[in-house]
């Protein structure tokens, strides 16, 4: 090949190739295309799991219903023999414990484990023990940070009583914390004012503010561990980062299933709307940017509860017959 042309080769290969600054140009756009792209992604993963959230909380609400039909009653928030000796002095809390989780698992679709595990031994037992860790879906939030693993029941010194199956949902007792009295209180009919607590057996009937606007179960993730299996009288269920939630401490067992919203007796005027900054463990609190959660309704209904509603709307949407009236949530 001559001089001249592979000369001219070159020039033509060399045309056909990127420079350095062309490359760098290119990489610089694909980066701020990335950036632009990437959030864009991250409203998409949450909404999706926003929207897996919220079939969860209907499958439960069908539960609930067919619960009810079957046995003209709702579950009990746990069931506790806290008349027989040996109850837990501080709250009473006493086998089975059970709570409504498991009381509602042939109503969803796990007819099989309901079968295989023994309610008539407590729900900490050893032969319940490899059953009772079971990860049941419907009770996972596919956007909760802590969504591995079991949750692990302790007692106040941080000693480990259980290993139980986690849940991120929980069951709305009402304005006030039963758990919560020194002393303790046998029968909470007379404080809880919500449809789910210890021993609760709440019929339709007693549900006078109407089931469309009375809250059964919501979402509680990121700041400490629930399940769906039951109470371990004795243990306490702590803040997974103290330091993140600083306005939070331990509190008794039966907020591994319960919560309340406010206000109670030793906290007057204080109300916990979902999500709120001041955070307790006992409180609902969901994994969605911007604050709220999913609550369901008595009637089946979800409703997205935003952190900034009104205080006094949240606590009338928290009681099953105080009267209260509300129109809107936002």
């Amino acid at each position: 090949m001559k001089i001249h042309e592979r000369r001219v080769l070159r020039q033509e290969n060399a045309s056909k190739a990127f420079t350095l600054v062309e490359l760098l140009v290119v990489i610089a756009i694909v980066g701020m295309l990335v950036g632009l792209l990437f959030p864009a992604v991250q409203s998409a993963r949450e909404s999706a799991r926003r929207m897996q959230s919220i079939n969860n909380l209907k499958q439960i609400g069908l539960a609930m219903q067919n619960y009810e039909s079957a046995l003209r009653t709702f579950p009990s928030g746990y069931v506790s023999n806290s008349h027989l000796p040996g109850a837990y002095g501080a709250t009473l809390d006493a086998a089975p414990g059970w709570a409504w989780g498991a009381l509602l698992l042939p109503y969803l679709e796990q007819t099989t484990l309901h079968s295989q595990l023994d309610f008539n031994l407590p729900c900490w037992h050893a032969t319940n023990q490899s059953l009772s860790r079971t990860r049941v879906p419907v009770y996972l939030n596919p956007g909760a940070a802590n969504y591995e693993g079991d949750t692990v029941i302790t007692d106040s010194a941080g000693v480990v009583m259980a290993r139980l199956g986690r849940s991120h949902y929980v069951g709305n007792s009402g304005h006030d914390e039963a758990w919560g009295y020194d002393p303790p209180v046998l029968d909470w009919k007379r404080i809880a004012n919500g449809p789910l607590y210890r021993n609760s057996r709440v019929r339709i009937a007693e549900v006078t503010d109407g089931l469309s606007n009375t809250v059964f179960v919501g979402e509680h993730t990121t700041i400490s561990d629930k399940t769906w299996v039951g109470v371990v009288p004795g243990s306490y269920s702590c803040p997974l980062d103290p330091s993140r939630f600083p306005f939070t401490e331990c509190d008794h067992a039966a907020t591994y299933v319960l919560c309340h919203s406010g206000p109670a007796a030793d906290e007057p005027g204080i109300v916990h709307a979902p999500s709120f900054p001041t955070c307790h463990v006992c409180q609902m609190y969901a994994p969605w940017s911007g604050g709220g959660g999913n609550v369901l309704m008595g009637d089946g209904s979800v409703r997205y509860v935003p952190t900034t509603i009104n205080l006094n709307t949240w606590a009338a949407m928290n009681s099953c017959s105080m009267g209260e009236v509300f129109s809107d949530v936002e």
